[in-house]
């Protein structure tokens, strides 16, 4: 069992290693995000949110529901680690000590 789980392990690292060989370097200026979407945001930004600045209008309003999302999951998390370290205690106090 040991083993398939290091096979498996290692097949999903060279995968992983070879599906990133072939993402663009970061940063670069001909990459498929830098050519096609950041211009169109940059240059239609204001006048399609109304928003002054390129961040609040990428964040607030192109991507809304992404950022929504993201804080839904943060938020999610966040409860779920207060559950585990502090809700325990108090639901074994109340079901008796067990």
């Amino acid at each position: 069992m040991r083993f398939t789980a290091i096979g498996l392990l290692l097949l999903t690292a060279a995968v992983l290693f070879h599906g990133s060989a072939a993402l663009p370097s970061f940063g670069d200026p001909t990459s498929p995000a830098s050519s096609h979407v950041s211009p169109r945001y940059i240059e239609h930004g204001k006048a399609e949110t109304g928003a002054t600045n390129i961040v609040t209008a990428v964040l607030a309003d192109y991507r809304g529901y992404d950022t929504l999302g993201e804080t839904v999951v943060i938020f999610a998390a966040g409860l779920g680690c207060l559950l585990i370290v502090g809700g325990g205690a108090a639901w074994r106090q109340r079901r008796g000590g067990r």
